[in-house]
Order: structure tokens, then C-alpha cells, then sequence
């Protein structure tokens, strides 16, 4: 078995999709590991560091993809690379499908077996390979580092001989995953945090962390979650009011950090442009949902905008902006997955397509589109 590690071709993507402690278990696995020279150096990781855990160099991408029965990669492969895939060839990343049908339409037709990461089931035994949260977890980590090197005033409170320091005033947008770590950086650097969320369950989740819950709290509120632990549909009145207090709160922010995500849609708007005319100069937002259209009106994905008095931080990719520790949990995410489609006496591939996390994932297979959100929309190739 040959499991190729190629060097990611995307100009903004610093991750890559091993390190040398998976390269060191794939090789006790059975494989045969070929890592493309240089797919490490963006995340700290030499070359040598993969030869020492048992890998081979491929000197080009069209080396490292030859005859390769599993691919790993961080982002979906484009047609140049898909070219250079051998049918039949299992090709793990994180693919993106939503709005790209064609992309997918494409992977089928190349004749690979393309698993979308980010599809993987949020049950038990699949939380060590749930990449949405090992990534979202360091991309609200570095939301709250790259909000406070915009910002040009200390986070904690300090009380020198000159006079007293405030604390930053933050508030988070969202406590799914990125919200909480971000409530949880904020107050290590000793900033006041404040958060909501449109789940009644996301209160002590955001006390437990120190900040302050904001939200109107009335009986409509307390019963809006599914048994499924989702949101449910809020009333017009509700949502009116809601409205009201996040906009004031907000006009008394230093920063503000949005989260909020709906896969397969653009992003919610949740800060307007009236909102941010009433922040304080010098205040700060970042977006963490800019590449799906943003949180933020006026926010541009891949700058530091600078709308009125206040500036809106769109770096694209934010976890990838912590490339070391970001591809250090990516990579333990496809070890977990892929180790289960191994059949660890015969050290051969032995892919159960009915076990729900394959059929979770499975976007193509034998040239058609599988994936059911996708069939019905690209049809079978």
C-alpha cells in the first residue's frame, strides 16, 4: 500500500496533512509513506524529521501521486493534480463540496474515492477525527492573537504608578467551538469577555469559561433548542429584541469577534454597518466567517479593512495562520479515520462502505457522485 503526503499547491494553504508521528504509524500500518519535499517547511517541519519516521522524499508532485492508494491533503485536489491520481486512488482532505459541485463532479470523473473531512459525524468515537473542531479550535485561539495586534491598547487591566490601564472589553459572537476557545484566550490575556449565542445551552458553557452571557432571557429563549441540541427558529419579536440589545452592547465593545457558520450557506450578517459606526474609534472586529461572505458587513476576506473609525480583520485561513500546531491536529484527524479502513492483520485497505463514517464522508466513488446532498444535484458521472 503507497500513501502519498504531496505538497498542498493552494498559495494561501501553509498546512500539511502529516507529521512525522502519523508518517511513523502509517509505516506500522503497512504502507508505504512518499511525502513531496517541501510539504512540511510551511508548518515547521523539515524533511529530514519524515525520513527519520520512515517516509521516502518524492522530489515532484507527479512522483509523490504515482500508483498512491490513499491520499492525504488538506485542501480538495485540483484538476492538475487529479491527473496524476491512479483510479480507484482513496483521496482524504478537506474538501470544500458546497458551491463547487463541479470540483466534485470532477473527482468522480478522475475515478478516486474522495472523503470530505469536514462531513465526518459528530458522534463519540469519531470526535478524534473531527477536523471542524480541531481547526476551529485554533482559529479562535489565533482570532483573539490577531485581534490584539490590530488593536493598539493593552488587554488587562494594569494599575501603575501613572494611572490605571482598563481592561479590553471583548465580545464573541458564537459559542460553538472557535467561540469558546476564543472566550478562553480573551480572558487569559485578561480581557472583560462577554458572549451569546443562540443556544439557551451555550450560557454555562460561556460562564463556565468566566464571561458574561448576553441575551434576552425570556421563556421563548429558554425553550429554543431542539432535542438534538440545535437552534430552532426564532419569532420576528424575539429576534427584534435580540437585535436591539447585541447593538447596544456592541457600542460599548474594544473588540469583537464573530463565529457564526451554517454549512453548505453564506455566512449570517450580525454586525451592520450602523453597528459599526456606533463602536468607539480604534475598535476592532474579526471575522472569522469571512470566506463564506462574513459576519461583518464591510468585511473583506484576506485584509485588515478599515471601515470608518473601526477595523475589521478578514485573514483568510485562520487556522492555517498557526500552521505548526494546526497540522499537528489535522493530521492525528486523518490517522484516526484512516486506520479504520485498514485491515490490520492483512496490512491491506479494507474499506467498510455501509460503516457511517465512510458513508458520511464518501463524496465519490467508481466515478459517480455518492454523497446524497451531491447526487442530487451533479448527478452520477
Amino acid at each position: 500500500m503507497k500513501l502519498a503526503v504531496p505538497r498542498e499547491i493552494a498559495a494561501d494553504e501553509p498546512r500539511v496533512s502529516a507529521s512525522p508521528d502519523t508518517v511513523k504509524r502509517f509505516v506500522g500500518l503497512g504502507f508505504e509513506v512518499v511525502v513531496e519535499a517541501g510539504a512540511g517547511a510551511l508548518s515547521r517541519i523539515p524533511d529530514q524529521e519524515y525520513e527519520a519516521a520512515g517516509a521516502t522524499l518524492a522530489p515532484s508532485a507527479e512522483a509523490t501521486w504515482a500508483d498512491a492508494d490513499v491520499v492525504l491533503k488538506v485542501r480538495r485536489p485540483d484538476a492538475s493534480e487529479l491527473k496524476l491520481a491512479k483510479s480507484g486512488a482513496l483521496v482524504f482532505g478537506i474538501m470544500d463540496p458546497h458551491g463547487h459541485e463541479d470540483a466534485v463532479a470532477a473527482m468522480a470523473e478522475a475515478g478516486v474515492s474522495a472523503f470530505a473531512m469536514e462531513f465526518m459525524p459528530r458522534i463519540t468515537r469519531a470526535q478524534v477525527m473531527d477536523v471542524l473542531s480541531s481547526q476551529a479550535n485554533l482559529a479562535g485561539y489565533q482570532a483573539v492573537i490577531e485581534g490584539a495586534a490590530v488593536f493598539d491598547r493593552a488587554f488587562p487591566m494594569m494599575m501603575t504608578a501613572a494611572g490605571t490601564v482598563p481592561a479590553a472589553k471583548i465580545f464573541v459572537m458564537g459559542a460553538g467551538v472557535a467561540g469558546l476557545q476564543a472566550i478562553a484566550t480573551a480572558r487569559r490575556l485578561g480581557a472583560v469577555v462577554t458572549a451569546t449565542d443562540v443556544r439557551p445551552a451555550a450560557k454555562e458553557q460561556v460562564e463556565s469559561l468566566g464571561a458574561k452571557f448576553i441575551a434576552v432571557e425570556n421563556d421563548e429563549f429558554r425553550q429554543a433548542e431542539t432535542s438534538g441540541g440545535y437552534a430552532k427558529e426564532m419569532s420576528d419579536d424575539y429576534k427584534k429584541q435580540q437585535a436591539e440589545l447585541v447593538a447596544s452592547h456592541i457600542a460599548k465593545q474594544d473588540i469583537v469577534i464573530t463565529t457564526a457558520l451554517i454549512p453548505g450557506r453564506p455566512a449570517p450578517k450580525l454586525v451592520s454597518k450602523d453597528m459599526l459606526d456606533s463602536m468607539k474609534p480604534g475598535s476592532v472586529l474579526v471575522d472569522l466567517a469571512v470566506e463564506r461572505g462574513g459576519n461583518v458587513e464591510g468585511a473583506v476576506a484576506g485584509e485588515v479593512a478599515e471601515v470608518g473609525h473601526v477595523r475589521i480583520v478578514g485573514h483568510a485561513n485562520m487556522a492555517g495562520r498557526i500552521a505548526a500546531s494546526s497540522s499537528q491536529l489535522y493530521a492525528k484527524n486523518l490517522f484516526a479515520f484512516v486506520e479504520t479502513l485498514i485491515d490490520k492483520e492483512q496490512k491491506s485497505l479494507a474499506v467498510d462502505w455501509d460503516d457511517e463514517l465512510v458513508s458520511a464522508t464518501a463524496l465519490t466513488r467508481d466515478g459517480a457522485i455518492v454523497h446524497p446532498a451531491f447526487a442530487k444535484e451533479g448527478g452520477e458521472s
